[in-house]
């Protein structure tokens, strides 16, 4: 049994091929608890970059040189891909507008 065939080990993939961190993500307790009143504050965003920042500091030492650039650009492609996401779903709950001139 490889590492990946670990009962215990959460797929960054769903059973598509697509991405299944952001569902983890939205189980997460500090997640439910800050979106439970329907309101994101300050401090629980600074909280959530807290844990964030605790966890970098524990893991990036852990990398050598090649697997923490590939965890780097991993990343970097996933908070794009957040940001691209949340953009989107914005523009799609958008009204149409026309041009009235």
């Amino acid at each position: 049994m490889t590492a990946s065939d670990s009962p215990d080990r959460m797929s960054w993939l769903d059973d598509e091929g697509g991405v299944a961190i952001d569902a983890h993500a939205r189980k997460l307790e500090s997640f439910l608890e800050a979106v439970a009143d329907g309101v994101v504050s300050t401090d629980e965003v600074e909280a959530q970059e807290a844990r964030v920042v605790a966890l970098m500091k524990e893991i990036e030492p852990q990398l050598d040189d090649a697997l923490h650039a590939r965890v780097t650009e991993l990343l970097c492609e996933l908070t794009a891909h957040d940001i691209m996401n949340f953009l989107h779903s914005v523009q799609e709950a958008r009204p149409p507008t026309r041009f009235r001139g």
